[in-house]
């Protein structure tokens, strides 16, 4: 499984790769900090995750990833649509690149990939097994886990503190 953890504006901090199989206790992060995933009651019967291995959290969503190249199609279907509309399309050439980029759409929304996100952390897993129960986010849900105090691994609170400027000596 691959884990981005990310911070509480979003931002992604790191990526990380894990064998859920293994389970390991430790993984280290770039950076220096370890990360001590939290596998207890994490990995339901059939292999999918359950809960948050990051921070414990037991609401996790599910989210379509679409690649960077989705809105450009978007743009261009719209436009492709209007030039149809406005009977502008007689052109065979121009008629074969909006089918094309029908069948190009159509595909990204096929392929996209589904990932896994949590809560309470902000953790998005990828490249694993997702559960039918998790569903799609929910604001309330939302709303209640951020009022609820969350127990974050050090690597989180680190990234989330700011740093002291150094302080310069003069000799």
């Amino acid at each position: 499984m691959r884990i981005e953890l990310r911070d509480s504006n979003g931002r992604r901090l790191t990526r990380v790769e894990i064998d859920e199989r293994a389970r390991p206790a430790r993984v280290e992060i770039p950076g220096g900090h370890p990360l001590y995933p939290r596998w207890d009651e994490a990995i339901d019967d059939a292999g999918a995750l359950r809960r948050c291995v990051v921070c414990g959290c037991d609401q996790m969503y599910r989210r379509k990833n679409f690649p960077q190249v989705t809105p450009l199609i978007i743009v261009l279907a719209l436009s492709g649509a209007a030039a149809s509309i406005l009977d502008l399309v007689r052109n065979p050439l121009i008629f074969a690149g909006l089918a094309a980029l029908l069948v190009l759409d159509v595909a990204v929304l096929i392929l996209g990939r589904t990932r896994l996100n949590c809560y309470g952390c902000g953790a998005v897993y990828g490249n694993l097994r997702i559960a039918r129960y998790h569903q799609q986010w929910d604001r309330a849900i939302a709303e209640r886990i951020g009022k609820e105090p969350i127990d974050l691994p050090t690597v989180l609170i680190e990234a989330e503190s700011p740093r002291e400027p150094e302080k310069e000596t003069n000799p």
